[in-house]
């Protein structure tokens, strides 16, 4: 494994106790539980090998994927603010030229074969998840979106999507707007911002998901 890798993989395991989290939004006082929506049609109908947590990075490729990229990390947790271990955080997107891992996301031959579309991780007792993805693009027919899912044991999966914040297209976004209370909307709407010191112009965004659950007194 190329120096690189390695040092892309320790970026990643290291968000959740660096300076990422200073510059990250306190977290709600009043804790409203994260909107569901749709899994959409294209959640992949074939997972790829590589389902790592880096979505940069195919397996062995030596390329990497077009587009800006984005350290996206956050936390899962319950209606009262405690963290949620043990949760499966799936997410997708599409690539840089608007095309989805699915079958039927768009032109196959347009797809960036580096860009691995889907990932996955399981929290730890904090609650906390990180990706390296790219900054989602539009499509015909939505704004700039990627889709998250969370898996609890014993629990159905939860799906919702995170858009970013001051994305012109969002006011015409059909599934966005079909929240229809503005605070839960608000909910799903983060700020994607410069990374501090990133040589490659990186940017963070924090998506914490609330699940509409009450721990076991």
């Amino acid at each position: 494994m190329s120096a690189t890798r390695i040092g892309r993989r320790r970026l990643l395991a290291g968000l959740a106790g660096g300076s990422l989290l200073l510059a990250s939004p306190a977290l709600l006082a009043e804790l409203l539980a994260t909107p569901a929506q749709t899994l959409g049609p294209f959640y992949p109908d074939r997972l790829p090998l590589d389902r790592d947590n880096d979505l940069l990075i195919v397996g062995d490729q030596p390329g990497a994927a077009s587009g800006s990229v984005v350290q996206l990390h956050g936390q899962i947790l319950d209606s009262r603010g405690q963290p949620l271990r043990g949760a499966l955080v799936e997410i997708w997107q599409v690539d840089a030229h608007g095309i989805y891992l699915h079958s039927r996301g768009g032109d196959r031959a347009r797809r960036d074969a580096n860009f691995q579309g889907y990932g996955r991780f399981e929290t730890a007792s904090d609650g906390r998840y990180r990706f390296r993805t790219i900054r989602p693009v539009p499509y015909p027919g939505r704004t700039p979106h990627i889709h998250f899912a969370v898996t609890l044991p014993g629990q159905p999966r939860f799906a919702t999507q995170c858009y970013i914040r001051g994305e012109p297209l969002n006011q015409r976004d059909g599934v966005l707007n079909a929240i229809r209370d503005p605070r839960a909307r608000e909910r799903l709407i983060v700020s994607f911002v410069p990374l501090a010191g990133s040589a490659v112009d990186e940017q963070v965004a924090r998506f914490d998901i609330v699940l509409g659950l009450t721990p076991a007194s």
